[in-house]
């Protein structure tokens, strides 16, 4: 999803209209294909019709269902095509699809700080944890401002080289992994430059506090909550008994030399992935700026734990 622009880029004749401040304006996005059915965004659409916000919808996904649309007489919506195009006359955006739709949102809108709202079309829906049949609740708290906005903290990477273009940065989490047939790789790891420790194992997760319950979870790593300032170290099937995954503060910088038997390793950054030579030097710290989830008043961390992952279940305290 993120792509890379440097200054040398040609310019890009933005389609996004000029705004009435006095109307809201909504950016739509989504993976298309079989994440969503033209008739999932066409709802979305009349929603926000109804509520009088303006719908501006990514390109791609526009042109997939510009038919439909039409065919439905609904008027077309403007489009945007990145992130360029998104500045601060909107007001938030929607992600129409899965988790992995909604950390797409993660490079689309940067440091903008425009809020988006997760609507799950997927599976477990964990970050997208609003459900589809809750569009019209979701679209009237906006306009009436009753929705939560939580900040979410990211993870910023450095290397010696370029690596992710311009979006270096993951909400969930970044991980070292050795390659498919590779033997196992030593990750010596350093906080502020002091060494922690060396893991022998399949690779190492970093996570932010939101990441807890993903990549890291599923490698036995603790939950945090969103709003702890940390990072949560989780290694990949280690060779150590005696190895537990640590959580450290994200004031803290992180840097890594990698050790193995091949040349390079995979490098990732949510669900975006690099191949990287062992001899690039590597280092995590806290992104100077936040990522904002909206939710809606009830839809609280732990009412998703206790939902979503069933975290706590027991037959005997069903009544809870």
């Amino acid at each position: 999803m993120c792509t890379s622009q440097t200054a040398d880029s040609p310019s890009h004749t933005v389609s996004v209209p000029l705004k009435d401040p006095s109307i809201m304006k909504v950016a739509i996005y989504s993976r298309g294909g079989q994440t969503i059915q033209q008739q999932d965004l066409l709802l979305v659409l009349e929603a926000l019709k109804k509520a009088g916000i303006e719908a501006v919808v990514y390109k791609e996904i526009l042109e997939q269902f510009r038919e439909g649309i039409l065919a439905a007489n609904h008027p077309l919506p403007p489009s945007f095509e990145g992130s360029q195009d998104l500045d601060d006359s909107f007001d938030a955006l929607f992600s129409l699809g899965g988790d992995g739709t909604l950390l797409d949102t993660v490079c689309l809108v940067r440091d903008s700080r425009i809020p988006v709202l997760g609507v799950n079309y997927g599976r477990l829906g964990f970050l997208a944890s609003l459900g589809k049949e809750k569009i019209d609740e979701a679209v009237e708290a906006l306009q009436s401002r009753t929705y939560v906005s939580d900040k979410r903290g990211l993870l910023h990477l450095d290397a010696s080289v370029p690596l992710f273009g311009n979006a270096p940065f993951a909400l969930n989490e970044f991980v070292i992994h050795k390659r498919e047939f590779s033997p196992m790789i030593k990750i010596h790891t350093y906080l502020n430059g002091e060494f922690l420790n060396t893991f022998w194992s399949d690779g190492l997760i970093v996570s932010t506090p939101t990441g807890s319950t993903g990549y890291s979870l599923s490698c036995n790593g603790p939950v945090v909550f969103p709003d702890s300032e940390s990072f949560v170290i989780t290694p990949i099937a280690p060779h150590n008994l005696n190895i537990r995954p640590i959580v450290v503060p994200n004031h803290n910088v992180l840097s890594f030399e990698v050790e193995g038997r091949v040349d390079d390793f995979i490098c990732t950054l949510d669900s975006r992935k690099e191949l990287v030579e062992k001899n690039i030097q590597l280092a995590i710290r806290k992104e100077d700026f936040c990522f904002n989830l909206i939710r809606l008043n009830e839809n609280n961390f732990l009412r998703t734990l206790r939902e979503k992952l069933t975290w706590g279940f027991d037959t005997r305290n069903r009544n809870r």
